[in-house]
C-alpha cells in the first residue's frame, strides 16, 4: 500500500509548491502563446469540412445523384464537365490536406479558391458568374491570410 506523504515529508522551503505554481503558469503561458495557431488550425478544419461538402457535391453532379435528366453530366458543355471534374477531385484533395493542417493542403485549397473565383469572373458561361461566390471565396481567402499572418507572428524566427 503506498504511503501518503505527511507535512514532515515535504520540503520546508516550499520548493514543491513553487514547482507546481511554475508548472501551472508555464502551461497557461504556453497555451496563450499559441492562440492564433489554434485558431488557424480550427479555421483549416472548418474549410476542410466545407471542401468535403463541395467535392461531394461536384461528384454528385458527375455521377447524376443530383439534377434532372436535362441537367445530366453528359448533356452539359465540355467546359462545364471539365470544371466540374476538376473541382470534384481537387476539393477532396484539399480537404485531406486542410484537415491535417499541412502546408500542401493550404496550397491546394488556395488553388481551389482562386480557380473558382477565376471561373466565376472570367468564364461566367460555365457556372453562371455569381459575384456572391467570388465574394465568399475572397472572404475565406482574407480570413486565411490574416490567421496565417497572426500565427506566424507567434513563432519566433
Amino acid at each position: 500500500m503506498p504511503e501518503i506523504p505527511t507535512a514532515r515529508d515535504l520540503p520546508r522551503d516550499g520548493a514543491m509548491g513553487a514547482m507546481s505554481v511554475a508548472a501551472l503558469s508555464s502551461e497557461r503561458m504556453e497555451s496563450d502563446e499559441n492562440v492564433w495557431t489554434r485558431r488557424l488550425v480550427l479555421f483549416l478544419r472548418l474549410m476542410a469540412m466545407l471542401s468535403i461538402a463541395k467535392g461531394l457535391y461536384h461528384w454528385a453532379q458527375v455521377t447524376g445523384f443530383i439534377g434532372g435528366e436535362d441537367e445530366a453530366f453528359e448533356n452539359q458543355p465540355m467546359a462545364w464537365q471539365a470544371a466540374t471534374v476538376y473541382f470534384a477531385v481537387i476539393e477532396l484533395v484539399a480537404a485531406v490536406g486542410l484537415w491535417l493542417a499541412t502546408p500542401w493542403g493550404a496550397v491546394v485549397w488556395l488553388t481551389t479558391v482562386v480557380s473558382m473565383a477565376v471561373i466565376e469572373l472570367m468564364f461566367p458561361g460555365i457556372y453562371g458568374g455569381s459575384l456572391v461566390v467570388v465574394g465568399v471565396e475572397a472572404v475565406m481567402l482574407a480570413a486565411y491570410l490574416v490567421l496565417a499572418w497572426m500565427a506566424a507572428r507567434e513563432r519566433p524566427p
